[in-house]
């Protein structure tokens, strides 16, 4: 039986041992680190799944963590965890490419259920099923839905987080649709939106500048007010 293999990065260690106890408990395969240091040597030696990123480390923090390793282009997901209350730490954390966030204290079972979620979209990716149409391409853009990539007009690939890949690729299935916020938030985190959540929005923002979009003016991706979004593009549907 092949486990999941996750990664803790927390420098309380009562913490970090009660968790990797209970996902042990739970079929996961367990890896822990203190600071960001502990954490590039593990990353050096194993490949993991996933990465539960406390904010407040020592030395280099949570935020920093996560942004050097979407500058690195590694697509791992990230779960962050955050204070109470912080709603500006979960808005900044999903800026630098977070996946998902979980404010402590937290129900041990949600944290299972959420990487259960994060982990099954992630996993999606690499399942090579049968359908109709593999690329969706618009004013020079392509999405390879196979290998679920973005490619610039210029044939480059643009490296994204599991999130933005999932929300661009449901605009571009949908153009010229509106496509709700709810909507979105579900397809790309698999819950339900709370009160003032903004995740999508800081999403679309990350997207909107891959995409060279103006984001004072966008032409690409439309903000419709109390609807959602829509990718504002001809989207040619080809195998």
């Amino acid at each position: 039986m092949i486990l999941n293999k996750l990664l803790i990065v927390d420098d309380d260690p009562k913490i970090t041992e009660l968790m990797g106890k209970f996902l042990i408990q739970h079929g996961f395969q367990v890896y822990s680190a203190a600071n960001a240091e502990q954490m590039e040597v593990i990353l050096s030696t194993h490949k993991v799944e996933l990465i539960i990123l406390d904010i407040m480390l020592p030395g280099k923090d949570g935020f920093a963590i996560c942004e050097q390793l979407r500058l690195e282009n590694n697509p791992v997901p990230v779960l962050m965890l955050t204070a109470m209350g912080e709603d500006e730490s979960r808005i900044r954390g999903f800026k630098l490419g977070a996946d998902d966030y979980l404010t402590k204290p937290f129900n041990p079972e949600e944290l299972l259920a959420r990487i259960q979620a994060i982990l099954r979209r992630s996993q999606a990716s690499t399942v090579n099923f049968h359908v109709p149409h593999t690329l969706l391409r618009f004013n020079g853009w392509t999405i390879n839905k196979l290998q679920r990539v973005l490619l610039s007009p210029e044939g480059a690939e643009v490296t994204l987080t599991d999130g933005e890949y999932r929300l661009l690729e449901a605009l571009a299935e949908r153009a010229p649709e509106v496509v709700s916020r709810d909507e979105l938030l579900h397809i790309t985190e698999g819950r339900e939106a709370g009160p003032y959540d903004r995740s999508i929005d800081v999403r679309v923002s990350r997207l909107r500048q891959k995409l060279d979009d103006n984001s004072k003016n966008p032409k690409l991706i439309k903000t419709i007010r109390s609807g959602g979004y829509l990718l504002s593009a001809d989207v040619v549907k080809d195998s």
